[in-house]
């Protein structure tokens, strides 16, 4: 596939990519994943980075099954810089329950990302459940994303929602969203690229294999939160420094205006 996008500045697989198809009986499933569960000083993590520097590209080649310290199992997706450099990695937060037997992760993920030429962004990960929970991408947006890779292996028949979801989650955080998804037999296929107003940039019509190709204007996000979504709607800037706290009571917490800005520094611990 690299040969076939060899100008590409970051290239995306889907999730689980780096483990192969676990189509499989259900008791099958876990000892399967066990088996081929590697932790983060496996050999292919500098297979990885090699490639990405011999290529000079940002890589996010998919998720691959970590093997935790204590042997749980997590659904772990990597991103590596265009000089090899592992710049991320982040553990699954929402798993698909109850097929999938991966122990969630705790923490958002947002890291700065060199490309070629001097070029940067700021790439928040998410793989694929994650996409369905708005505090996902609304915390990496808040972390200071600008772009969002939600790696996805999918077949179930809600596909068409998550395409919306893509649109919707491009257009409330006001970033790019990047969904890739398997192709057939064992994805849905029909990944997309939308850009921070929520237009499409490129999308796979169906299940076939697909290089899915974009340019991505990574001015495109200061520039929409200056002037609006559509020139109307600036969300970053609703809080004036002199509104009170908004209280959160079914997260135990609260929005502090002073910290609403997209990279602020997070509000100390109460």
């Amino acid at each position: 596939m690299l040969t076939a996008v060899p100008d590409a500045d970051l290239v995306v697989f889907p999730e689980l990519h780096l483990v192969g198809v676990l189509d499989l009986p259900e008791d099958e499933r876990v000892p399967t994943l066990q088996a081929a569960a590697v932790p983060l000083t496996d050999p292919v993590i500098g297979e990885l980075d090699a490639i990405a520097a011999a290529r000079g590209i940002g890589l996010a080649p998919g998720s691959l099954c970590e093997r935790g310290a204590d042997g749980e199992l997590f659904n772990t997706s990597l991103l590596f810089a265009a000089d090899g450099t592992l710049t991320a990695t982040y553990r699954k937060i929402f798993p698909w329950r109850p097929f999938e037997p991966y122990t969630p992760g705790d923490r958002f993920v947002v890291a700065a990302l060199p490309l070629a030429d001097g070029a940067a962004t700021r790439a928040g990960l998410s793989i694929c459940y994650d996409a369905w929970f708005p505090e996902h991408a609304r915390h990496l947006a808040w972390q200071g994303a600008e772009l969002v890779l939600n790696v996805v292996q999918t077949t179930t028949p809600d596909r068409a929602q998550e395409l919306v979801l893509a649109r919707a989650n491009a257009i409330v955080n006001q970033t790019f969203v990047v969904s890739v998804n398997t192709a057939g037999p064992h994805g849905a296929g029909r990944s997309i690229v939308v850009d921070p107003e929520g237009h499409v940039l490129a999308e796979a019509e169906d299940a076939q294999d697909t290089v899915l190709v974009a340019d991505l204007d990574l001015d495109a996000v200061p520039r929409v939160r200056e002037t609006g979504t559509a020139g109307t709607n600036r969300m970053w800037e609703q809080f004036l420094p002199t509104d009170p706290a908004l209280e959160l009571p079914m997260y135990g917490g609260r929005i502090h205006p002073e910290h609403w800005t997209p990279g602020s520094a997070p509000p100390p611990s109460p």
